[in-house]
């Protein structure tokens, strides 16, 4: 299982043709805390930079993009309650849903985490 990144800070951990999807560390400390998480209907499908997803803090309102194609199969339900974990682990426990990945070729096109930490450092 390999985590990947986009410049937009999501995170895609990818195992066979499934992915789970959320948002880096980075994304969740500019964020601050966050307050509300508004999730895709199971069954979505989305390509590759299309907007997935919702996130709101006490800072501000960030649309998530979808980090590959595919379609969403389960959903990280504990989040609505809970909102907060994003901050807490938004690189595990936090993660936001799962995709069945409809062209998994995409992957490529992601970074991983050492390309991703060097990217960090030029912003």
């Amino acid at each position: 299982m390999s985590i990947y990144f986009t410049k937009e800070h999501e995170w895609a951990r990818v195992s066979g043709n499934l992915a789970q999807v959320g948002i880096s560390e980075h994304a969740a400390h500019e964020l601050g805390d966050v307050t509300f998480v508004e999730l895709p209907p199971v069954g979505k499908q989305v390509k590759q930079g299309e907007v997935l997803a919702a996130i709101e803090s006490v800072k501000a309102a960030s649309d998530i993009y979808a980090p590959l194609s595919g379609k969403v199969v389960k959903v990280n339900s504990v989040l609505d309650a809970t909102p907060e974990q994003v901050n807490e682990s938004p690189e595990q426990s936090a993660w936001m849903l799962e995709l069945e990945l409809s062209d998994p070729a995409e992957v490529g096109s992601l970074m991983n985490k050492e390309q991703y930490d060097a990217y960090l450092k030029t912003l």
